[in-house]
């Protein structure tokens, strides 16, 4: 037994070692080549790009089995390939570990080093090789090996600094593999000098090394994914415990908001534009850090009152009652939609008329809204989910019309379709949802948008008592190749 297993590791090449060791690498590679197009994330490319990478080095090595029989019309195709594909898969280790550990959190200074010095190598390496193709001197490349071996060697002593400065969770993975296969190498290296082992065997020690350090990082790969799958489900808990303290402070809010807006109109009301000034300020603040519990938009009730409060500032007494009145009035028409499942169309329409009004303040009423209502609907009696149309006219608005230079226009259209359903339709000649999403993209601080979710599935929980199911539509306008709008369709059953 101990004769055989002596006789494996003398003989890597031709028991089968080495195709054993190539098997695992290019396993390796087109396993994580998948992942990356499962996550799409660059970790799991560079990685396999590495495996990949030292499996083509090493693949000239297999002198036997169908590996040999598919490489040995391409021996001698290029007698220094080998070097090149060391130094390239040397540059991938780099880019692998230092995209890994994500360095450019811990330390933009040294994420720009390390990769401008890689970026410097590869374009030295391009120039040897090109330099060697076009003369044909062979010698140029292998005087270049040589510097490029101790400059990996200098570089990567230099890169190992960070991961023992900085407490980087996945440091331990990176170490200890690089740590395997550096003293896998020394050890064959130094065997195979001093003739202390038999021909062969030093490689085997290698090829264990190479082994071993590739189990390493794809363990630490897997560990990394269950951390950013932890971090995801950490954040979800939160969520859902924030939900559910909004939903206990709403009801509390609900009473305060209705005293403050009531106090603030009869203080305009009242002509105490002194005093109410005054008292804008602090009201404006507390109502801000309210609303961020609410299910309101805060920054909806927050502007509003700022529009408003120009007004009193500009001594404009009439306009300021005006939309006070008018703001007054939508809060408390929402406070009452709250506590109510459905609201007659009558009374969404007017809500959402109060609404836009209010929000085309802060445009100086420059957007023209119009609503297209057909006489022949019983607007009294028929019944639709509560607010159900103001998330539409929020993004109509913001992300819609907000954007565009030169006329800005909404309609909402409101009529029978088949005597089955009701059909709403919100249009807008703003930018275009694409546009729109690309500049929301740019934004530095990004707020998770949920109200058409939750509109969607308020929707479905209308309709369940129903005969004829409900549908929510978004269409792009165009004029040719050219964005011109969007349009929301919805579908409320009748019966």
């Amino acid at each position: 037994m101990k004769q055989t297993i002596h006789y494996i590791f003398s003989h890597p090449n031709d028991t089968g070692v080495i195709t054993f060791v190539l098997g695992i690498l290019f396993i390796l590679s087109l396993y994580h080549f998948l992942l990356y197009f499962q996550h799409k994330d660059k970790t799991y490319l560079f990685y396999s790009l590495y495996t990949f990478v030292i499996f083509l080095n090493h693949l000239p090595q297999s002198t036997s089995g169908f590996l040999s029989m598919l490489i040995e019309p391409h021996y001698g195709l290029n007698p220094f390939y080998p070097n090149i594909l060391m130094w390239i898969y040397n540059i991938l280790y780099f880019i692998f570990v230092y995209t890994f550990i994500d360095i450019s959190t811990y330390s933009k200074k040294w994420h720009s080093f390390i990769f401008k010095t890689i970026y410097v190598f590869f374009g030295v390496m391009s120039i040897v090789v090109a330099a060697t193709l076009i003369t044909g001197n062979v010698r140029i490349l292998y005087i270049a090996d040589g510097y490029f071996v101790l400059f990996f060697l200098f570089f990567g002593l230099i890169c190992y600094i960070p991961l023992f400065k900085y407490k980087i969770p996945l440091r331990k993975y990176i170490i200890l593999g690089g740590l395997v296969l550096f003293t896998s190498s020394l050890m064959a290296y130094y065997f195979n000098a001093f003739g202390l082992l038999k021909e062969g065997q030093p490689y085997s020690i290698f090829y264990l090394g190479v082994v071993l350090e590739n189990l390493i990082f794809s363990l630490a790969l897997g560990y990394r994914q269950k951390m950013i799958l932890e971090s995801k489900n950490e954040a979800q808990e939160k969520l859902i415990l924030q939900l559910k303290e909004n939903e206990k402070l709403r009801g509390a809010l609900q009473d305060q908001l209705e005293k403050d807006v009531l106090s603030y109109s009869q203080q305009a009301e009242a002509a105490k534009i002194d005093k109410l000034k005054a008292n804008f300020d602090k009201e404006i603040a507390e109502l801000k850090m309210a609303s961020l519990r609410s299910q309101m938009n805060p920054h909806f009730i927050f502007n509003s009152l700022n529009a408003i409060k120009l007004y009193i500032i500009d001594s404009d007494k009439e306009k300021a009652i005006y939309y006070l009145n008018k703001f007054s009035k939508l809060i408390r028409k929402i406070l009452a939609a709250t506590r109510e499942k459905e609201m007659s169309l009558a009374e969404e329409i007017e809500t959402t008329k109060l609404y836009s009004d209010i929000e085309n303040i802060r445009f100086e009423n420059k957007i023209d809204i119009s609503f297209d209502v057909d006489p022949n609907l019983s607007i009294n009696t028929i019944k639709i989910p509560s607010l159900i149309l103001q998330p539409f006219i929020e993004n109509a608005i913001w992300h819609g019309l907000s954007p565009k230079k030169g006329s800005k226009k909404m309609t909402i259209k409101v009529e029978s379709k088949d005597t089955t359903h009701l059909k709403i339709t919100i249009s807008d000649n703003g930018i275009g949802r694409k546009k729109a999403a690309k500049l929301k993209s740019k934004k530095i601080h990004k707020r998770a948008s949920v109200g058409i979710k939750i509109t969607e599935e308020r929707l479905r929980n209308f309709c369940k008592d129903f005969e004829h199911s409900c549908s929510l539509k978004f269409k792009d306008l165009y004029e040719g190749d050219l964005a011109v709008g969007t349009e929301v369709i919805l579908m409320i059953p009748l019966k």
